[in-house]
């Protein structure tokens, strides 16, 4: 590194850099060197590091796994195997500084809009974002809000504010996940409401992907470029899916689950499914033949298929557009959600 400001040294000493023996805090190499340090560690004591996922850590022996995944300082630890655990905790604890924690409406801008708080607007949109994570009943609104950080209006405050009140009445929600041996396929709904977006018309993409009839993960995001047609967004939406698929099938192979079924994606427009089956050039579509091949070579391999779904049984809905409060209460049931002080 460059000598520090006010580091008395001669002048012959003026062209030299100081040599770092420890990365320090605020340099750009810092998490690099850092993850590159525990990786290290992680290696010696005996776990692989995943293909998949580079913060996901495995090891097993005799017959117990036991499983760490990192995010960014904050590390989680799982297996069937206490012995295990409790030496990895040890480890680590030699090894690293660390303390162990017990388990446990559409919106627009417009030219003579109010302005609010920024400032609050943004803590507020941000807090909810990490709630999120465990929260995919509020993807759809927060990606939506998370569109006016720089220039927030009144509306757009109005509606963090209806998130808040929504949060005030469902408290205990959370995702329930239920042991379902009988069901171990991966499938995922996908949908795109094309040209949704007021400011801009561009559409967006959301996704639930299930293992064993469990929701794991989902997105809400508005699409990078403007669809020319409702087919073109429905591929964007179907490879943005079948991508995260494919990626659940290569982890949970490297946690020593082998899926010999298809992956089943869910599209409700059928002249997407249609031309994913048959490529045919259209004016219209030829532009994202990228993704239509994508879909179609896995098709050919055997390693997903498309099912027929109806649009009312479509779950991605709440991902991308703003619905009625008895079909979005329908589909957090099917989602998997409850409440745990709902009375019995």
């Amino acid at each position: 590194m460059d000598l520090p400001p006010g580091c008395m040294v001669s002048e012959k000493q003026c062209q030299k850099v100081c040599k770092l023996k420890k990365s320090l805090y605020g340099l750009k190499q810092s998490p690099r060197a850092r993850f590159g340090r525990f990786t290290k560690s992680m290696r010696a004591f005996g776990y692989r590091q995943s293909n998949s996922d580079h913060t996901l850590f495995l090891k097993k022996q005799h017959g117990k796994s036991t499983t760490l995944i990192v995010y960014v300082d904050d590390m989680v630890v799982t297996g069937n195997d206490p012995e295990e655990r409790k030496a990895l905790q040890n480890y680590l604890s030699r090894e690293f500084e660390m303390k162990d924690l017990e388990e446990g409406l559409k919106l627009c801008v417009e030219s003579n809009q109010v302005s609010t708080d920024k400032g609050r607007y943004q803590r507020l949109v941000g807090r909810l974002m990490y709630l999120a994570h465990t929260r995919p009943d509020l993807a759809y609104a927060l990606s939506v809000a998370s569109q006016y950080m720089h220039n927030p209006g009144e509306q757009h405050m109005n509606a963090v504010m209806r998130i808040l009140r929504y949060l005030k009445n469902a408290l205990g929600k959370g995702i329930l996940f239920a042991k379902n041996v009988d069901h171990q396929s991966i499938e995922v709904y996908t949908d795109a409401d094309w040209a949704g977006a007021v400011d801009d018309r561009r559409s967006t993409s959301g996704y639930f992907t299930f293992v064993s009839g469990n929701l794991v993960t989902w997105k809400s995001k508005k699409q990078n470029v403007v669809a020319r047609s409702s087919v073109e967004a429905e591929f964007r939406g179907m490879a943005l899916g079948l991508c995260e698929a494919l990626w659940l099938r290569l982890l949970l192979q490297d946690l020593g689950y082998l899926s010999r079924q298809p992956i089943r994606l869910f599209c409700d427009n059928k002249a997407a499914c249609d031309i994913a089956h048959n490529p045919v050039q259209h004016d219209r579509t030829k532009h994202v033949e990228v993704d239509r091949f994508f879909i179609k070579e896995k098709l050919d391999d055997k390693i997903v298929e498309l099912p027929k779904i109806r649009s009312e049984d479509q779950l991605a809905d709440i991902l991308t557009k703003a619905i009625s409060s008895q079909v979005f209460s329908k589909f957090l049931d099917k989602l998997g959600m409850c409440d745990i002080y709902a009375p019995t």
